[in-house]
């Protein structure tokens, strides 16, 4: 069994064996995904995403940031490429004069006949980056591997719908939260309570991975729900310096308004001729399903939460200097 692979290994395209391990890999990595609102893409060789929902109308939106900073999503996986045909014409073709080891490759393909006759497909390693930046688990020695119809045992690397919600949560795209506060950013007042409330249709993100090639169907999509906003005031002048409220679901989506609230920032000193940059954060509560069905039973393991962050700079003034 061999190391695992990065692009520099000669079966990945090194100098020593000029091969390539995804010629029909037709992905643009997890870029690809969810490109603005309804996105749709293509990750690996065929794997769709699509984003049916950016959740509110908010313009501006930016990929999900997880909560759990050592979450990853998969680096590569198996995904059906070939009948035993196919692959005995993909192996003649993309081998031809290679040198080693990719020749002891083809070599040993050769030897198994492709397996043809045989009920089953060729599955091939597929990338989410194609800079190939990440170590891929998958050696080079198994770059396809042989599925029977009657699997008995399903490889590890192999693609799953648990595999397919971790691409559909890397390539899902939050709104940034559309915070309105009172009085306006530009007009805030030493000692007095910054209100805040999101304005606009505000509601939940879902985004589908599937899969559909050569009979092999499977898909499974993330649900992503605002759970909470969180406020910082962006100085230690103030009191308290954050704000967390929960967020409730409305008639046009989920909101928030500060007014009653226990905790609301307060500013404590002028920004002077400066400003101070308030944040803003939603943590959206992450599940994913089995199926296209956003409504679908949730399924484990879960997902870390996912966060959207806006950021807008503030004046603070004494009141005296407010201009009427």
């Amino acid at each position: 069994m061999g190391t695992p692979a990065y692009a520099g290994d000669p079966v990945l395209g090194g100098d020593e064996g000029n091969i390539q391990p995804t010629p029909s890999n037709s992905g643009s990595g997890s870029g690809s995904g969810s490109g603005g609102s309804s996105g749709t893409g293509t990750i690996g060789a065929h794997i769709q995403v699509r984003q049916s929902k950016t959740g509110g109308s908010s313009s501006s939106t930016a990929k999900a940031t997880s909560s759990n900073a050592n979450w990853k999503p998969p680096v590569c996986w198996y995904e059906p490429m070939y009948t035993p045909e196919e692959y005995e014409e993909f192996i003649k073709s993309a081998y031809k004069g290679a040198q080693e080891p990719a020749a002891s490759y083809a070599k040993k393909r050769e030897e198994e006949d492709y397996h043809k006759g045989d009920k089953g497909l060729w599955w091939q390693v597929q990338f989410r980056d194609d800079a190939y930046n990440e170590a891929c688990p998958v050696t080079p020695d198994n770059w396809e591997i042989w599925v029977p119809q009657a699997q008995p045992k399903q490889d590890p690397h192999q693609l799953t719908p648990q595999t397919l919600s971790e691409l559909a949560y890397n390539s899902t795209k939050l709104p940034t939260p559309p915070v309105e506060l009172s009085p306006k950013g530009d007009r805030l007042v030493v000692n007095l309570g910054t209100r805040v409330k999101l304005d606009g249709d505000f509601d939940r993100v879902w985004t589908t991975a599937s899969i559909d090639y050569k009979g092999v169907q499977m898909a499974a999509t993330t649900v992503a729900t605002p759970v909470a906003l969180r406020i910082d005031a962006g100085t230690a002048d103030a009191d308290p310096q954050t704000c967390t409220y929960d967020l409730v679901k409305g008639d046009k989506g989920y909101t928030v308004d500060s007014k009653d609230a226990g905790c609301n920032v307060t500013y404590l000193r002028s920004s002077g001729s400066g400003t101070y940059p308030f944040k803003a954060a939603i943590t959206w509560k992450v599940t994913w399903t089995d199926s296209a069905d956003p409504d679908g039973p949730a399924q484990q393991p879960g997902l870390p939460d996912g966060l959207s962050t806006f950021e807008q700079d503030v004046a603070v003034h004494e009141i005296q200097s407010v201009n009427r």
